[in-house]
């Protein structure tokens, strides 16, 4: 039964599935579509002493499901959706960007204030492709089994094996193998769902027609603020230069022309003193601050006390200190208040603390007030019982998975790539993207099968209605090239 997390000990868990029927005017026709919302049980074959016990429960993973009625599952896509952290439930993309629901939250500068409201998506994702959300273990209502042990989920293998296990059951289940099917994820979620892609195409043979990445962290090195790592200093000066523009530092200029100018004094004179370390002229190195100072909104002095490395919260938290405002990391068209302004650090990203009641609260209310599934756990949409998050199999490595993409890609020369970034990202920044995609090891002729989309907004993109609608547009276009049916 729905909303009973207490189980006998000899009792073993079951699936506790809700579904509803429900109709909605997308993509130009009406759409009747079934929603299914619950947590499923997943289950790790256990041996002991070489003997096979059976099928062990291990976890109740949150799910929900769009499927449309009476369509051919032969030619129907499908698409698998999460967020990232890790910490992260999907109510990001559920409620703002994919789902045939969305919360109408606002913007920055006019944000709604609660309570909130809930809106069909006429550009929801449904219209070309089936949509199932899932939330990772100890985020939205996810959660290991009664006597288990959460921190076993906490990390990036076990993150990856099983996912990839629950969606490989919803395919198997509603014998989906046949259709096209695609990984949409964001953030952390796109490290996770490029490994996720690779593992389930390398052990199970199941290819993706394509992944949606949104706001990418596929190669930690570039976001790294780190002892010895010049690169991040590179990567997130553009978005510095777009967060400076947008708060009128750059006077009248277009963002496009400004974030030209970034990304190229970034590639090359910026990245060349950055590696020059004590061999940097006196000369040199004051033409090196001066240029960062105007393309950041800084002033010299303060580029010049950093020795010109700026690091990301630092420059959240100093950018507009002379106003007695700190700007978001998530997204940094957001301003926030401190108590105290003589601080280094924030004390909190203003661009989280703008979104998090919106969606929450849309989020606990549609799944009990609409599609029926009642639990008393608390939903956890951003949640720090995931920390510390194990990543033992990188130990002396930095984490990348643009390794498992370029793999992907290689056996699977038919998968497609769209990468959306947002020029105001303060956490993933959009220089990062291009870099990691100038060094996947892909043979030239594949690079045709990724694609690039870049707005004017910040991490979750679709805050910003203009973007929201282009990317729903991208988005839409990309399933229908990428489905070959």
């Amino acid at each position: 039964m729905a909303g009973n997390d207490e189980q006998k000990p000899s009792e073993d868990p079951t699936d506790d599935l809700a579904t509803s029927q429900h109709s909605i005017t997308a993509g130009g026709r009406a759409l009747e579509y079934t929603a299914t919302t619950g947590r499923i049980v997943l289950r790790q074959e256990k041996h002991t002493d070489g003997a096979f016990d059976g099928n062990v429960a291990k976890a109740e993973v949150f799910l929900t499901a769009y499927t449309l009625d009476g369509a051919d599952p032969a030619r129907r896509p499908v698409t698998f959706a999460f967020n990232g952290g890790p910490g992260s439930a999907s109510v990001w993309l559920h409620l703002g960007l994919l789902g045939p629901r969305r919360v109408v939250s606002g913007d920055v500068g006019a944000m709604t204030p609660p309570p909130y409201e809930l809106v069909d998506n006429a550009e929801t994702l449904l219209a070309e492709s089936d949509l199932v959300f899932i939330d990772p273990v100890s985020t939205g209502f996810s959660r290991a089994v009664k006597g288990g042990k959460p921190e076993e989920f906490h990390g990036f293998a076990a993150d990856i094996e099983y996912i990839s296990e629950v969606i490989r059951l919803w395919t198997s289940r509603n014998d989906r193998w046949m259709s096209p099917k695609f990984i949409a994820g964001e953030s952390y979620g796109t490290t996770r769902g490029v490994a996720i892609a690779e593992r389930l195409q390398s052990k199970y043979g199941m290819y993706f027609n394509g992944l949606m990445l949104i706001s990418t962290a596929l190669d930690f090195n570039a976001l790294d603020f780190s002892e010895g790592n010049e690169l991040p200093y590179a990567l997130f000066l553009p978005t510095y230069a777009a967060i400076a523009h947008y708060h009128g530092l750059h006077g009248s200029r277009p963002l496009s022309e400004v974030v030209a100018e970034a990304v190229e004094f970034a590639n090359r004179d910026y990245l060349w003193a950055l590696v020059q370390g004590s061999r940097l002229s006196t000369a040199d190195r004051q033409s090196i601050v001066d240029r960062t100072a105007a393309l950041t909104g800084l002033s010299t002095d303060y580029v010049d006390a950093v020795n010109f490395r700026i690091e990301h919260i630092r420059f959240f938290t100093e950018l507009l200190r002379s106003r007695r405002l700190t700007v978001g990391r998530i997204d940094g068209r957001f301003t926030g208040w401190e108590a105290d302004y003589g601080r280094e650090h924030f004390s909190h990203d203003p661009s989280i603390s703008a979104i998090t009641g919106p969606y929450a609260s849309a989020l606990n209310h549609y799944l009990r007030g609409e599609l029926g599934y009642a639990n008393d756990l608390p939903y956890e949409v951003l949640s720090s019982r995931v920390q510390p998050w194990s990543y033992k199999d990188f130990e002396n490595a930095h984490v990348t998975t643009a390794d498992k993409l370029s793999s992907a890609m290689r056996a699977n020369p038919h998968l497609r790539v769209h990468i959306a970034a947002g020029y105001h990202d303060g956490a993933t920044p959009f220089a990062g993207s291009d870099h990691v995609v100038a060094h996947l090891a892909i043979p030239a002729e594949l690079g045709a099968n990724i694609d690039l989309a870049y707005y004017e907004a910040g991490h979750m993109m679709y805050i910003h209605e203009p973007s929201r609608l282009q990317q729903s547009a991208d988005l839409a276009r990309f399933i229908r090239t990428s489905s070959n049916r």
